[in-house]
């Protein structure tokens, strides 16, 4: 993989206040608008019941939830094509803030949907629509996100300023467990599914409105105003040439993009489930758990960023693989045979998911600048829409026949991580 240095003539400037602010807001930002996106698989059951026929199948009900969950990351690539496109052309700042706008209103629509025992399947068709657009917002504002706090911070400090957002995006997961706790312990379950569920989609699009406000006190990034004054952005359509001249760039970056959503996906997402399908704990205990463990995958995140500045990619990436495939396996296999090391388990396991706040360093030095927003929303949002959109579906039906499904998964996708990093440069330690 090609390393492209950021910011080299502030290689060794400290970080300072605007950098400090620029990396607040940029992740308070980031945390509003990625609960918005994943407050839907915490309610996964409760819409499965209120949005399709009640004669189905408990395992066919599920199965299309998470299939309605997965369209938003099918979603993502067309959203992420479009705003990076614009992003490379037209400047960071400006899709930085629409996307935000184009996820808090289909999340505020979410909540006020009907559901099916009042129109039938339309009700079903509306949720997937809404789904969609969410996807689209994602898929440009995870990638702008990270490009634009990498432009903002000096080169030596781009590992743990990527760390940071992504441990603000975790942090908007966090937020989302906590709501599902709050809402799970306040509401019986007849209140549940007669109103409790719309309360985290309004809260959602509040939050989404707010965090375009926050967004106005930001400034576009140093790099993509140097290469205007230069007259050096992309004179062809920058995708265009991302898959022409940065193929190598693009695998490694979709296999590493594997590995994030693999953890993310079913270590985080998903786990709060089947904590209550496959181990029978209770819907708050679960959300409790994984609040724990969201918390330790947050401060992992920033602990692994700030790591990588040191040891660099391959060697930060490849220890971390290693952990994270190592504790997954104890958590869910240990969580079985005993019920209490629940919450240890699971927040040693979310520590280890924290590696995925090194991917992003990854691939943002692995593209030049003029295209460095289409090469890095190319391969993450494509990758996330094929492997992280089809993840709930696969493991939901190799459960069927394995029980421990959920860690054969991510061990499997955390190994191929870890053999990633022998083709990513050897960084020197700083």
């Amino acid at each position: 993989m090609t390393s492209t240095t950021l910011n080299a003539g502030a290689l060794h400037r400290p970080l300072g206040a605007s950098d400090y602010k620029t990396l607040s807001l940029a992740a308070l930002g980031g945390a509003l608008e990625f609960y918005d996106f994943i407050i839907f698989v915490f309610f996964a059951t409760t819409i499965g019941q209120l949005f399709f026929p009640p004669e189905i199948p408990d395992w066919l009900r599920q199965l299309q939830t998470f299939g309605i969950f997965a369209a938003g990351y099918l979603a993502r690539p067309l959203g992420g094509i479009v705003m990076a496109h614009f992003g490379d052309l037209v400047g960071r700042k400006r899709m930085f803030t629409l996307s935000i706008l184009m996820m808090a209103v289909p999340t505020l629509c979410m909540g006020l949907l009907p559901t099916y025992a009042t129109i039938g399947l339309a009700a079903p068709v509306l949720l997937l629509v809404m789904r969609i657009l969410q996807g689209a917002a994602v898929g440009g504002e995870v990638p702008g996100a990270w490009v634009f706090v990498a432009e903002h911070v000096p080169a030596r400090h781009i590992g743990y300023a990527c760390g940071t957002l992504t441990a603000g995006l975790t942090g908007g997961i966090l937020l989302g467990s906590l709501v599902a706790t709050a809402i799970n312990t306040h509401f019986t379950q007849p209140e549940l599914l007669a109103v409790g569920w719309r309360v985290p989609f309004l809260l959602g699009g509040v939050f989404g409105l707010f965090a375009m406000f926050l967004r106005q006190w930001l400034e576009e990034t140093p790099v993509f105003i140097e290469l205007k004054q230069r007259k050096e952005l992309a004179d062809e359509v920058p995708l265009k040439a991302v898959v022409r001249d940065h193929r190598g760039a693009v695998v490694v970056s979709m296999l590493l993009t594997w590995m994030l959503s693999a953890a993310i996906v079913t270590v985080i997402l998903l786990t709060p489930t089947f904590l209550q399908k496959i181990y029978g704990f209770d819907a708050p205990t679960a959300l409790r758990a994984n609040s724990v463990a969201t918390l330790a995958l947050t401060l992992g995140c920033v602990f692994w960023g700030a790591l990588v500045d040191r040891l660099g990619a391959a060697r930060t990436i490849l220890a971390g693989g290693l952990l994270l495939a190592a504790t997954s396996y104890a958590f869910y296999t240990g969580v079985r045979a005993d019920a209490s090391l629940l919450m240890p388990l699971y927040g040693l396991a979310g520590f280890a998911v924290g590696i995925v706040g090194v991917v992003p360093y990854a691939m943002v030095n692995a593209f030049p600048p003029a295209v460095r927003f289409s090469g890095l929303s190319f391969s993450y949002n494509v990758s996330y829409a094929i492997f992280g959109g089809l993840t709930p579906m696969v493991v939901t039906l190799m459960l069927k026949n394995d029980p421990l499904a959920p860690a054969h998964y991510v061990v499997a996708l955390a190994l191929i991580g870890a053999a990633t990093s022998f083709f990513l440069k050897r960084d020197p330690v700083r």
